[in-house]
């Protein structure tokens, strides 16, 4: 652990970034990109440095800040957050002159064919990063470390949500990075919506579908490339051959991590009818194994980010139309607990459980009576994030990845490589 050079408090209050200093940030920026002082490679690696200072030098106050915001436990703070932050510094430090080396290409059309042909990196310009509240952290910087390292300037908008994480960040940014080419903004709705109406070059945003399309009719209007992180319905299919405690060992672990509150978080189970009763019984186990017989009292179980977002959860549990809460369902809004909770024999047509995406640490147990009736189910919504398949038939494996699209899919076991 290392020593920080100077003492921070967790700040409790999070204080908004006025209209005029948004401005006022965005004009810095953009003028310090003009000039060229984010280009220069010795000073994108120190600025690198510095934000990877930053962070090990106060990993305890942000340890602190984390549990505050989303009652995360300490690994799951340093895997979902600080460690890929620290990693990207350190990797593109390490790697940067390599990556930004001009590549000589051959010419493929004789016009050319005489050339010397360069594909050369260049810096776009100008970024906005939009962070999400869940990983807030990671969401936030990790993006900050590749707009550094491509020699970008960058304007940071956290999420309010996370608000003592946002306040720390803050607070400890213009001590260790250059606020000439880089700022942090701070706010709600308002706030961002004024970033959105200056002119990017390039805008990265995570989040969910309707803020999306807000931040791509934002972007249009200045022609912006855009690069959208969005969660969605991602399930796991679970096939007549599986090994069922394999199955619930990693659906678990991958499931309530972050309480639920992962985009590549499996959010509905499809296991044939005839398996259903044994794969409860091991999530059962796995569950209890793992946070005890009562999670609520456990370091090990983190909590719901907000009232709201509780209040969302409930809301699903209590209006669902169909399964039987087979375990946990307990629930307390002071201190925004919610159980790690599994329904069994949730209906394809549920419009509460089998609608949006749950984004918490609800596990519906959806049954099925024959594999493609669970393939036209995930056809149904739109490619989802993740896709998690638990067959040991290669014919298995492959109806699935010949009838559909997801940006990560995964075989047999679950993926733990990446937290959004």
């Amino acid at each position: 652990m290392a020593t920080p050079r100077f003492s921070v408090a967790v700040p409790e209050t999070l204080q908004f970034t006025s209209f005029d200093s948004i401005e006022d940030s965005v004009s810095v920026v953009r003028g310090s990109f003009i000039a060229g002082k984010p280009r220069n490679m010795f000073w994108r690696k120190f600025q690198l440095n510095r934000l990877y200072s930053m962070v090990k030098d106060h990993e305890e106050k942000f340890y602190e800040a984390l549990a505050k915001d989303l009652g995360k436990p300490r690994h799951e703070a340093l895997m979902g957050d600080i460690s890929p932050l620290l990693e990207e510094c350190l990797y593109f430090i390490d790697n940067l002159d390599r990556l930004s080396k001009d590549e000589t290409v051959a010419a493929h059309s004789l016009v050319n064919r005489a050339d010397t042909c360069i594909i050369r990196k260049d810096p776009l310009g100008v970024v906005l990063i939009i962070g999400c509240w869940n990983y807030p952290l990671q969401l936030g910087l990790v993006p900050l470390a590749g707009a550094i390292a491509a020699g970008n300037a960058a304007v940071i908008k956290l999420s309010e949500i996370s608000m003592h994480t946002a306040a720390l960040i803050t607070e400890l940014f213009p001590k260790y990075m250059d606020t000439s080419c880089y700022r942090i903004v701070n706010g709600g709705p308002q706030e961002a919506t004024a970033l959105l109406g200056y002119h990017f070059d390039h805008i990265f945003y995570t989040g969910g579908g309707p803020v999306a399309k807000n931040v791509m009719a934002a972007a249009a209007k200045h022609l912006t490339p855009v690069t959208l992180e969005l969660g969605g319905k991602s399930p796991a299919i679970v096939t007549e051959d599986a090994n069922l405690k394999v199955v619930a060992s990693r659906i678990v672990f991958g499931k309530f991590f972050n309480t639920g509150q992962s985009c590549v978080a499996v959010d509905y189970v499809l296991v044939p009818r005839s398996h259903m009763h044994a794969l409860v019984e091991a999530l059962k186990e796995t569950i209890e194994d793992r946070f005890g017989q009562n999670p609520k009292a456990t370091e090990d179980y983190g909590r719901i980010v907000s009232h709201r977002h509780f209040d969302r959860l409930a809301g699903l549990l209590e209006l669902r139309s169909s399964g039987n809460i087979v375990m946990g369902g307990s629930l307390d809004r002071e201190s925004r607990y919610i159980a790690p909770t599994v329904i069994a024999d949730v209906s394809f047509e549920d419009p509460g459980m089998m609608e949006e995406e749950i984004f918490g640490p609800i596990l519906p147990i959806v049954p099925y009576n024959a594999l493609e009736d669970a393939i036209s189910v995930v056809r149904r919504h739109p490619p989802p994030l993740a896709l998690y398949i638990f067959a040991n038939k290669k014919k298995d494996q492959s109806k699935r990845n010949d009838r559909g699209n997801s940006f990560w899919r995964c075989m047999h076991q679950r993926c733990t490589g990446s937290f959004c």
